[in-house]
């Protein structure tokens, strides 16, 4: 008497499984929600250190911090730029940014370049083995539903994508995760990042740099 209804033909098992799907899809979109909080922190409070010692503001001071780092320095920035992509932690185009400020123009869209297209292999990988939970974990609900509906819509996928990615029109690591639920081969993927990557994140690095030295000259402390 005490028993619950179900619908007929479910098994009793179903609508728990369901709901503990959601339940842990919610926990781990949480967690990564406070993650990224956590990186945008960490982020200001760095920002604010390095401009007190005027490493945002001097070459030299910048090429002297670079210089003590040593090794470790550009190692973890390219781990860093990879991550990014795979967790959203903080918005692509500071860690570009930074890039270029702390690396410099060449050495920094190299490591900006290498960092961001191994991260959109590995965000592939991830999706074509583990599917739209991840998606759903990692993005909104509309904005995964706007792009999905976009892409499945394309006839002619590789196309699209290319242009997709050649331009920074669109949110990569959500294209990259996207890709890795089409019918779209690992061979295609990675011919399309690494060719068409290089232009949009040279593109992106100077635009960024260049309102960046902007704002340094209306603060009165000169380009960099």
């Amino acid at each position: 008497a005490g028993s619950r209804s179900r619908l007929p033909g479910m098994p009793p098992s179903s609508l728990p499984e369901s709901a503990g799907k959601r339940m842990n899809e919610l926990r781990t979109k949480n967690i990564l929600r406070y993650v990224s909080m956590f990186g945008l922190i960490i982020c200001a409070i760095l920002a604010v250190w390095a401009w007190q010692r005027g490493i945002l503001t001097s070459q030299q001071a910048m090429s002297d911090f670079v210089q003590k780092a040593g090794f470790w320095g550009p190692a973890l920035f390219l781990i860093l730029q990879a991550v990014q992509v795979v967790i959203p932690i903080l918005p692509g185009g500071i860690s570009c940014l930074a890039g270029v400020l702390i690396l410099g123009s060449w050495l920094g869209f190299l490591f900006n370049y290498i960092g961001i297209c191994v991260g959109s292999m590995i965000a592939f990988l991830i999706a074509r083995h583990f599917g739209r939970p991840v998606l759903r974990c990692l993005f909104r609900h509309e904005q995964l539903a706007r792009y999905d509906q976009w892409m499945q819509s394309r006839k002619h996928l590789s196309l699209w994508l290319a242009i997709a990615i050649f331009f920074p029109i669109a949110p990569d690591d959500l294209l990259c995760y996207l890709a890795g639920t089409t019918t779209l081969s690992w061979q295609t993927f990675a011919a399309i990042i690494w060719l068409c990557k290089p232009f949009s994140i040279a593109l992106y690095s100077m635009f960024l740099l260049f309102g960046w030295t902007n704002f340094l000259s209306l603060l009165n402390l000169g380009g960099m």
